[in-house]
């Protein structure tokens, strides 16, 4: 059987040791195996990193932006190729995986402007013939551990930016869906990337251990749960890093009164049911104000969930693909069993769900559950699954109370017609990311992504401006040329 290697040096490194099945989620099918770095393989990919770093470093910024323009044509040349990889391993549809590759090859282009992004600022004469400078210099040797559920996009809001700021990058994805970043790995060699600037390591918590504790990696950026944000954050800072570890999220959309229904269910049915669910944008609780809200809500929305199109996520006119593994199928379930229990009004189920000649896949259909509370597990928890709550409340003020009292504040959007309502809850919400009909408000690249709360440990954010002060150290330099024959005295005062 096939098995995913490691990318380290320009090379594909065979370590099969330790291996893992990777699935085919739709058809429950393995269809290869990935290796699982040993200490020792992770700390030869930091070696080649370390070792590449003082010449890229050294590289003009302008020919390693041309490294990227190279790399964006490759991407869009073999985008087909590098969507039909992540639908076969991930199992989202194809329009979703063409999505998450556009939205990763945005953050390329935004890396293409480096030379602009780096330029520092320069005051001449701060005092007598003395000149001071600022500029921006690269950390070394960085690193970036990335999700199962975004293997092409979040992985690029990581390493583009870095590279093209001079820092060498040494990845960690998902070995649940490992073969679109072997690919990438591969486009970024053909685009002239030097060998040793970028490597790749498939593993597990071996893995994530010996980058996170290794002296020579100077940063690490992190996409996942909170538990592992938080494990990340605390672990990388305590061994001296810059650590930036985007955690989980529960994203609210709150319904007033006066919001376009019909616009609103749309929005909603790609927010919540898009990619199964398995996005930390996704929105997974409605907030409906009034009881008529809520009840137009359930009306509209109900037949809406009960015919999403669900399958294999290669098949043209399919909305939902299956969760990631049968790990996640049961979780899920078992997730929707309490909710039940405690009370809440299960609308529409999908945990029984079939889908012909695919019997062993991992699919769940769309469930909507009405009259929950901020009590119920499925309320408390991200769920990262096809399911959307329905909360009721009386007032915006109560909306917004439930939306600020949650741990998580990663992103939340508002359906109105009414400016001063949408104006006071962009201002005072205690989220990252608002929309205002807007259900996903994921930033676009030159923009930075980040939520608040539990949702981010750590000062900065992905991509745009943020990513751009954590692949960097700003250096001030002051310098003076005296006249010549010029020769100053001793001063003992602090210089002003």
């Amino acid at each position: 059987m096939d098995v995913v290697g490691h990318f380290i040096n320009g090379k594909t490194v065979a370590d099969s040791d330790r291996t893992q099945d990777v699935f085919n989620p739709a058809t429950g099918v393995v269809q290869r195996q990935v290796a699982l770095a040993s200490k020792a393989t992770v700390s030869q990919a930091i070696a080649s990193a370390e070792a590449a770093f003082p010449a890229w470093r050294n590289t003009p910024p302008l020919k390693r932006a041309r490294v990227m323009f190279n790399f964006k044509q490759l991407l869009e040349q073999n985008s087909e190729r590098l969507i039909q990889l992540l639908t076969n391993e991930h199992g989202k549809v194809l329009d979703d995986a063409r999505g998450e590759l556009i939205r990763g090859i945005e953050v390329v282009e935004f890396a293409c402007g480096a030379p602009q992004l780096l330029k520092g600022e320069h005051s001449k004469n701060v005092g007598p013939a003395i000149d001071s400078w600022s500029e921006y210099q690269p950390l070394g040797v960085v690193a970036g551990i990335t999700p199962f559920n975004f293997p092409a996009m979040v992985p690029m809001w990581m390493f583009p930016i870095a590279i093209a700021c001079g820092n060498t990058f040494v990845l960690k994805p998902s070995e649940r869906d490992p073969s679109t970043p072997m690919l990438v790995a591969e486009l970024l060699k053909q685009a002239g990337l030097p060998d040793g600037v970028f490597n790749l390591v498939n593993g597990d918590k071996e893995a994530v251990d010996t980058l996170l504790t290794d002296s020579r990696v100077q940063a690490i950026s992190f996409v996942g749960s909170t538990p592992i944000a938080e494990y990340i954050y605390a672990t990388g800072t305590s061994n001296g890093k810059r650590v930036q570890a985007l955690g989980g999220a529960k994203n609210h959309a709150v319904l007033m009164p006066d919001a376009d229904m019909d616009n609103a269910v749309n929005a909603l049915m790609g927010a919540a049911y898009g990619s199964c669910g398995e996005r930390c944008m996704a929105i997974s609780v409605a907030v409906c104000v009034g009881n008529e809200t809520g009840d137009s809500l359930i009306e509209k929305l109900k037949p809406q969930v009960e015919k999403l199109k669900v399958g294999n996520g290669t098949t043209a006119g399919n909305e939902m693909g299956p969760v990631i593994t049968q790990a996640a199928q049961e979780r899920i379930k078992g997730l929707i069993d309490s909710g039940i229990e405690q009370g809440a009004e299960l609308v529409v189920d999908g945990r029984q769900l079939q889908v012909a000649g695919h019997e062993n896949g991992f699919f769940i259909g769309g469930c909507l559950f009405d009259k929950v509370t901020h009590e119920m597990k499925i309320y408390q928890e991200e769920i990262f699954g096809p399911v959307l709550c329905v909360i009721r409340v009386d007032t915006m003020q109560q909306a917004m109370q439930l939306i600020d009292d949650h741990e998580f504040g990663n992103g939340t959007c508002i359906f109105t017609r009414d400016g001063e309502a949408a104006r006071y809850f962009s201002d005072h919400i205690k989220v990252g990311m608002v929309g205002v009909n807007v259900p996903l408000p994921v930033p676009v690249a030159y923009h930075s992504f980040g939520g608040w709360k539990r949702s981010l440990f750590g000062d900065l954010g992905a991509h745009g401006p943020d990513a751009l002060r954590f692949y960097t150290r700003r250096k001030t330099i002051t310098q003076r040329w005296p006249s010549s024959g010029v020769r100053e005295g001793r001063q003992f005062s602090f210089p002003s």
